[in-house]
C-alpha cells in the first residue's frame, strides 16, 4: 500500500460519506505549499452502496469534482475509510527481514477479522516492543480484497493512477500534527457516521480506532428528544451543542448521552495507552470534523479527562497566502484526511 517511487505530484483523494475532497500540495520537506483544494457534496447513499448504479454516480463525482477543480495529476493518493479497516498493534520476536515478514502473516491470519487469502496486510515496525525487550513493536493494517479492487477499478475507470491506498485516521494524524512533536497526543475526528481515534507518539499511530458513533447520532438523538424534525436538529446540536445555558439546557440534555458513548471509548482508549506505555502520558487531545464543529464539546473532553484540548488545524504543514487564512480554516475541519493524503512523502 505504498507510494511508488518516481512519481511525481499527486492529489490526496478523500472519498467520504457525504462529500469528496482534493488536495493537491507542491514541495518537499516538512512544509508544502498549497496549489490547490475543492469538495462536492455526494448523497451518503451512493457512497455507502455497493451497486453498479451508485458506484458510477460516485465515479461520476469524481470526474465532476476533478474537471471543476482543472486538476492536471492523474496520480492520487487515496483515503479507505476506517471501518473497512482493521489496524492493530502486535509485538513480535526480533527477527530478520524475511523472517519478520513471515512472522507477522502468521501472527496476523490469528488477528485480523476477515480471511488473510482475502485481505490486503500492510504493517510498519514502530520501535521497540514496551511491555517486551526481546520483541519489536508492529503496527498491522489490513483491509478485505474485495473493498480494495472495486475501489481501485473505480478509480482506474476515470483515468486515475492510484499510488497508494491509506486509512483515513492515519492520514488525519499526519495532517493534524505538528511534524516536529515527539509527545503522545490523541487525534479525535467526527465524521457522519463514525468517529476516529488515532494516539500518536514519536510520529507513530500507538492506537488507532473508529467508533461507530458520529453526528448523525447526535442528530438522532436531539430529534428522538426533543421531538424535532431532522433540519432542526441539526441546526440546533451544531449551534448550541453542550452549551447548558442555551435554549435551557434542551439540546446539552438531548445529546449528552450519546456524547458520552463517544467520551467512554476515549476513556477505554487512553487508559488502554497508559497501561502499554507506562512512562508517557497523553500531551493533548486535537479535535476536528464534527468534535471541532459541536458547540462546548472540546471544553467538555477537557475537563472530563483533565487534557488540554485544541481545534484541529488541516493546514498546520501547510503554507499558503496570508490572505487566505479565514478562508482555509473556515473549511479546516472537512479537509483534514485529503491534506493529510497530499503530505505523504513521495
Amino acid at each position: 500500500m505504498s507510494i511508488l517511487s518516481g512519481v511525481s505530484g499527486f492529489i490526496g483523494l478523500d472519498i467520504g460519506t457525504t462529500a469528496i475532497r482534493l488536495v493537491e500540495l507542491k514541495g518537499s520537506g516538512p512544509v508544502k505549499v498549497l496549489v490547490r483544494y475543492a469538495s462536492i457534496p455526494i448523497d451518503p447513499k451512493i457512497s455507502q452502496s455497493e451497486a453498479q448504479a451508485d458506484q458510477q454516480k460516485l465515479s461520476q463525482a469524481i470526474k465532476d469534482l476533478l474537471a471543476e477543480s482543472h486538476v492536471v495529476t492523474r496520480n492520487v493518493a487515496v483515503g479507505i475509510p476506517s471501518q473497512k479497516v482493521f489496524t492493530t498493534v502486535v509485538d513480535i520476536d526480533r527477527l530478520p527481514p524475511a523472517e519478520l515478514a513471515k512472522s507477522i502473516r502468521f501472527q496476523a491470519d490469528s488477528i485480523i477479522p476477515t480471511p488473510l487469502a482475502e485481505s490486503k496486510i500492510d504493517w510498519a515496525m514502530t520501535g521497540d516492543s514496551p511491555v517486551d525487550k526481546t520483541k519489536v513493536e508492529v503496527l498491522l493494517s489490513s483491509v478485505p480484497n474485495e473493498f480494495v479492487e472495486k475501489r481501485l477499478d473505480m478509480l482506474e475507470s476515470i483515468g486515475l493512477n492510484v499510488i497508494a491506498f491509506e486509512p483515513d485516521n492515519l492520514a488525519i494524524s499526519r495532517s493534524m500534527l505538528a511534524t516536529d512533536t515527539s509527545l503522545p497526543q490523541m487525534v479525535v475526528d467526527m465524521g457522519s457516521t463514525s468517529t476516529d481515534l488515532v494516539i500518536v507518539m514519536n510520529g507513530a499511530p500507538k492506537l488507532t480506532r473508529s467508533i461507530p458513533t458520529g453526528s448523525e447520532a447526535l442528530i438522532r438523538a436531539a430529534m428522538q428528544n426533543l421531538n424535532i424534525d431532522a433540519t432542526q436538529a441539526e441546526q440546533f446540536v451544531f449551534k448550541f451543542g453542550l452549551s447548558k445555558d442555551k435554549l435551557e439546557g434542551q439540546i446539552h440534555q438531548g445529546i449528552i448521552g450519546t456524547v458520552d458513548i463517544l467520551i467512554n471509548e476515549i476513556d477505554k482508549s487512553l487508559k488502554f495507552f497508559t497501561s502499554r506505555y507506562q512512562d508517557s502520558k497523553i500531551d493533548r487531545v486535537i479535535v476536528t470534523g464534527g468534535a471541532s464543529a459541536l458547540p462546548e464539546f472540546p471544553l467538555y473532553v477537557a475537563n472530563k479527562f483533565g487534557i488540554s484540548v485544541e481545534i484541529g488545524n488541516a493546514w498546520r504543514n501547510v503554507s499558503f497566502a496570508a490572505d487566505r487564512q479565514n478562508e482555509l480554516l473556515a473549511v479546516s475541519n472537512h479537509f483534514g484526511v485529503a491534506a493529510g493524503l497530499a503530505e505523504r512523502q513521495e
